[in-house]
């Protein structure tokens, strides 16, 4: 759909560590905005983008205990669509990257083009780099997959032991109600009896966080799997679990691809 209003959005991404990660291109954006909102990792950080601009609105009082997820997140949407159809220039402010595992800008950016204004996101370095780099993990080596840990644990999904496995959310795995900031032993105990189906209670996993202010050092914890479910954790923590099996070969396309290799060589 083609724009025709004037109000615009804008959902940029501060990165994980304060200051360290902010882009050229998302401090233009927040500069050049008529209204910010900012949903951020805690106030410091928030406080820290009331630098950037005059009129910064936090969404975080949309959060409340016992409040659905979903109902927290159409509350921010519209909150920053109400500014942009009275034709702002509006920022929204997310940790992280604003389009990996955040709603809400997502939806935002989509109802403000179905609804004619632009709209757009613009990326910022996630939990899931800084877990790259913390842990010298290189997703091209063995392959890496990655899942959101409470629809893990409600689906049947195939899982290839030769791979990295990641499970992001973790701290509020087989939570249901949508309103809860951690979980419990008895759904950790869930989580690791499903895990369980592919690894030995004894495989090493780590247990990751980021760190979101520079005097922090990233939370990486090394337990066996059966450990995990007595392990306190929290909503930005992640369980990556390295491969226990090795790759397999696939004997007949090497040789297929051997024969190309032959023809090719001069």
């Amino acid at each position: 759909m083609t724009a025709t209003t004037a109000g615009t959005l804008t959902c940029v991404g501060l990165g994980m560590t304060l200051g360290s990660h902010l882009t050229p291109i998302a401090r233009s954006q927040i500069a050049s905005a008529d209204v910010v909102f900012a949903g951020v990792s805690d106030g410091v950080v928030e406080q820290w983008v009331r630098r950037l601009h005059h009129d910064v609105r936090s969404l975080q009082p949309f959060y409340a205990e016992a409040k659905p997820r979903q109902a927290t997140y159409r509350d921010m949407v519209e909150a920053m669509l109400t500014e942009v159809r009275a034709g702002r220039r509006v920022c929204g402010v997310f940790y992280g990257h604003p389009g990996v595992f955040a709603q809400a800008p997502h939806e935002a950016v989509a109802r403000a083009r179905a609804e004619g204004y632009v709209a757009r996101m613009e990326p910022g370095i996630s939990s899931e780099d800084c877990l790259y780099a913390d842990l010298g993990l290189d997703p091209g080596r063995t392959g890496c997959q990655h899942f959101e840990a409470t629809q893990f644990m409600l689906y049947r999904r195939s899982v290839d032991t030769s791979a990295w496995l990641v499970l992001w959310q973790v701290g509020i795995a087989g939570d249901l109600s949508g309103g809860r900031f951690d979980t419990e032993p008895r759904r950790l105990a869930v989580l690791v009896e499903v895990l369980s189906r592919h690894y030995p209670p004894t495989h090493e996993v780590v247990i990751y966080r980021a760190a979101t202010l520079p005097f922090q050092t990233p939370r990486i914890e090394r337990m066996p799997l059966g450990s995990v479910q007595d392990t306190s954790l929290g909503m930005p923590d992640t369980l990556a679990i390295p491969p226990c099996t090795p790759l397999e070969p696939d004997l007949a396309i090497r040789a297929r691809l051997a024969e190309f290799a032959a023809s090719e060589a001069p």
